[in-house]
């Protein structure tokens, strides 16, 4: 069987560990943009490449708020931020992440908020990811907070709902850390029953108890069911998963995503465990006050390409598709994407940004309030295979992009900028 670990509101609960006080209280974790990065001081910022999940970017400050630092949060007198977690006894109050940190003291006046502390996330991530290592031959990290397992020929199968219920007291004993675990014929079940069962339980779903577990649940609630899919399946009068696994035909008519979807649902598709995590992409994103200064503009576009230069260099990887989106006041949005398989240097890749920054700016009478750079696909092939043409410039390029690497691993990013930077 396959579990699924995910640990209970993990940024309260490190929190709870920290300052045990906060136990039983509602408590949220607030965030907010790092726009110093746009600022003209010099700054070292610390770069995370390994247990990205949700809300925890690539790029951080190298200095952290205190914990119980509320003053980062307030702006001209005005509380400022979205919550990134929030606590179940927070959740009583219809407090939930993504949530404004002013709506969620509107809705709990009593409301603990609390800065992240990324440096312990990371730290009680790999103390969990160490611990899991040592009673299941097999463990995957999908993110920061959540982890998969493989119990094959190590657990019976009728003895698994006993090895969790276990395990998850032997990690609130030994990490101080709450979590829930499910297990099932595959990792997409396993995950599923993982949020029945929330918080601090376990669930197993067997073969016999399949059709009673998955059938009555909402089609938005399976992995990989978005906005855009499930509205499909509403317009289809499909609004469980149930009602999904009787229209077979008509899922595989909507092409091979939602085929393969049809199989995860039905427990008929699997993917192995993968022990050793491949980053699939990379990205760097800013949410800013409306700006309508495109001068303004391009200078923080400059500034985000050397900070994901910094990051793809560091990762030794050649992207080949990259991604540039914009977001405007009024709820529009705008975005393009250019694949190109060259050798990788900070120049080129400085000049594409800029070039797709030109072509995704459709709405050039609107303020911008968020900008996003992405590059995916990535290859290890040969420089040679990559561009033949003029490959001793490139090659050049690509050694002047290695030497400003190493100054900025040890003197910080900012230690060389671009002339437009300033």
């Amino acid at each position: 069987m396959k579990i699924h670990i995910d640990i209970d509101c993990f940024f309260v609960s490190a929190a709870r560990i920290v300052d045990p006080s906060l136990e039983h209280k509602p408590v949220v974790i607030g965030g907010r943009s790092d726009t110093k990065i746009f600022s003209r001081e010099a700054k070292n910022q610390t770069v995370n490449f390994e247990n990205s999940g949700s809300f925890v970017p690539t790029f951080y400050k190298a200095y952290e708020a205190k914990d119980d630092d509320i003053a980062s949060f307030m702006e001209n007198g005005r509380l400022r931020g979205i919550l990134t977690t929030a606590s179940y006894e927070a959740r009583a109050f219809g407090i939930k992440t993504a949530m404004s940190l002013r709506e969620a003291k509107e809705r709990c006046p009593e409301v603990i908020i609390k800065a992240p502390n990324m440096t312990l996330y990371q730290e009680l991530s790999h103390k969990l990811h160490d611990f899991l290592a040592l009673k299941i031959p097999l463990i995957e990290q999908a993110s920061i907070d959540e982890f998969y397992g493989d119990l094959e020929g190590w657990i019976a199968d009728e003895d698994v709902a006993a090895f969790i219920d276990a395990l998850r007291h032997e990690i609130k004993k030994e990490l101080q850390l709450p979590v829930s675990i499910g297990a099932a014929k595959t990792r997409y079940i396993a995950k599923l029953a993982t949020t029945y069962a929330k918080p601090f339980g376990s669930k197993i779903i067997t073969p016999w108890d399949f059709d009673t577990f998955i059938n009555p649940i909402k089609v938005e609630n399976f992995a990989g069911i978005g906005r855009s899919m499930r509205k499909k399946l509403h317009d289809a009068q499909i609004h469980t998963l149930g009602e999904l696994r009787k229209r077979r035909g008509t899922l595989e008519s909507w092409g091979p995503y939602a085929t393969e979807l049809y199989k995860r649902v039905n427990c008929e598709s699997d993917t192995p465990i993968e022990t050793k995590h491949k980053r699939k992409s990379i990205g760097i994103s800013r949410t800013f006050d409306p700006l309508f200064d495109r001068n303004e503009l391009r200078r923080r576009v400059h500034i985000l390409a050397r900070h994901l230069s910094f990051a793809i260099l560091k990762l030794d990887v050649i992207p080949t598709v990259f991604h540039l989106s914009i977001h405007y006041e009024m709820n529009q949005k705008s975005h393009i994407n250019i694949s190109r398989a060259e050798i990788f240097t900070e120049k080129k890749f400085d000049a594409l940004c800029l070039e797709m920054l030109h072509q995704a700016d459709k709405h050039r009478r609107l303020q911008v309030i968020r900008l996003s750079i992405n590059c995916s696909s990535f290859t290890k092939h040969s420089r040679k295979e990559l561009s033949l043409i003029g490959f001793e410039d490139e090659q050049k390029m690509h050694n002047l992009s290695k030497q400003v690497q190493k100054l900025r691993e040890k003197y910080g990013i900012d230690t060389i900028k671009f002339g437009s930077e300033m």
